[in-house]
């Protein structure tokens, strides 16, 4: 039989996608990439704003059109159908089955039931499958959230917070940098929070500890971790490691203390910027990342301007800026939203324009150091390789390093680049 897969969303969603993929490859079911080779496919869904939650429903209808022409099953799974089920079943009667994320534990039971041949029930089990860069792997320590902001339906959706056993992730960690991973890049709602629910006290620093004795890794990066929850044993522990890298992804939201509590957010702006420059004076060259919602509901002119200090204060390296949208099923949706579109995008241009001359400056900085860059492919037309820095996250948003090369490096290796240029978000160098 042979099966498609579509994985839309986040990364933690692509986790889910490469535990089916290694399912359906343990039963012997080919996975293909066209609709017309399908006999059945499967797409993995986000729920978690409109815009995911519009790409989902189009994709799903483009799916459900090949059903006049050979595709037999059409199957949904992941966040939309863990929100929406009895509505998604009421209006789509095209889709065979829709399977909520309570649902893994039996997915191979219901793939049998639906697709009509055995499928081993062995999901999260089986060995994963990679769908990307076979040198980089998200590596998952926890799921759901027990944070409750006011604006985010993540526990609406993924449920309480709960932590990986360490040893599942060691051994899984284990896995991948055996079939050739380099690159280990850790995901949660709140990796901060990693063993809080099940040993009773912060565990990342352990974690981190034990995953830098993994052979063959070589880069570790810690993703989403909440500024109320960065010790300084952790900060210890990444300072003293060989392979952790100080790479800070640290969502702060809003520079206004007022805003802050009307989001539901743990700690305060003076923690957040104490934290930021404790991190500063920690490393020769911390790289930090955040987010910020522009427009949040009763956020004042003053609110903005704090923000947009906090921001030129903090100085961070990588910076995203969104527009608060209403999110049905949460707190902030019955709040007023009182800030017009057209300012809420003026506000947002201006964070973003702030930090694009901040980010220019820091990549500057950087003009004559030398640094490992991660070769990711080799441009056909310049012949130079285009890679990453540890500065640099796998999700194309921090930009990226273009090397000119004097040996011919091969996609999954290092080269050492000294940085001569800087181009937009890109750093370009030279082979050292």
């Amino acid at each position: 039989m042979k099966v498609g897969v579509i994985s839309l969303g986040c990364a933690k969603n692509l986790v889910d996608s490469e535990y089916l993929l290694g399912l359906l490859r343990e039963s012997g079911i080919e996975v293909v990439s066209s609709y017309k080779e399908a006999y059945a496919m499967i797409i993995n869904t986000c729920g978690f704003i409109e815009s995911a939650k519009t790409e989902a429903i189009d994709t799903i209808l483009e799916a459900a059109e090949h059903k006049k022409d050979g595709l037999q099953k059409l199957i949904v799974m992941g966040c939309l159908s863990q929100r929406y089920r009895p509505q998604l079943e009421q209006e789509l009667p095209e889709v065979d089955r829709f399977i909520t994320i309570d649902e893994y534990g039996d997915l191979g039971q219901i793939l049998t039931e639906v697709l009509e041949v055995p499928v081993a029930n062995t999901y999260g089990k089986s060995t994963r499958v990679l769908s990307g860069k076979p040198w980089m792997a998200y590596l998952r320590i926890a799921d759901g959230c027990d944070n409750q902001c006011s604006y985010c339906a993540i526990p609406l959706i993924r449920g309480k917070f709960v932590s990986r056993p360490m040893e599942e992730i060691i051994d899984e960690a284990r896995e991948l940098c055996a079939n050739g991973v380099k690159e280990l890049n850790l995901i949660a709602q709140d990796s901060s929070r990693y063993g809080i629910d099940r040993y009773g006290s912060l565990k990342l620093s352990e974690l981190l500890k034990q995953l830098d004795e993994v052979p063959g890794v070589q880069w570790i990066r810690i993703l989403y971790l909440y500024p109320d929850e960065i010790p300084d044993d952790l900060v210890d522990t990444i300072r003293t490691s060989r392979h952790v890298l100080p790479y800070f992804d640290i969502p702060i939201q809003h520079g206004s203390n007022r805003m802050l509590r009307a989001m539901h957010r743990r700690g305060n702006r003076e923690l957040i910027l104490d934290r930021c420059q404790k991190l500063r004076a920690s490393f020769d060259h911390a790289v930090l990342r955040t987010t910020l919602i522009a427009g949040f509901p009763g956020e004042t002119l003053e609110d903005h301007e704090e923000n947009l200090s906090l921001l030129k204060e903090i100085r961070w390296d990588h910076l995203g800026a969104f527009t608060y949208s209403k999110e049905e099923d949460t707190p902030a949706y019955d709040m007023e939203d009182d800030v017009a579109p057209e300012e809420k995008t003026r506000r947002m241009n201006e964070l973003m324009e702030a930090q694009s001359a901040i980010s220019h400056e820091l990549l500057e900085s950087l003009l004559g150091s030398e640094q490992e860059v991660l070769v990711e492919r080799i441009d056909p037309l310049s012949g130079m390789a285009i890679g990453r820095g540890y500065m640099q996250a796998p999700d194309n948003v921090d930009g990226v390093v273009r090397v000119r090369c004097h040996s011919d490096p091969v996609p999954g290796t290092f080269v050492k680049a000294r940085f001569t240029k800087v181009a937009g978000l890109n750093l370009i160098g030279e082979e050292v």
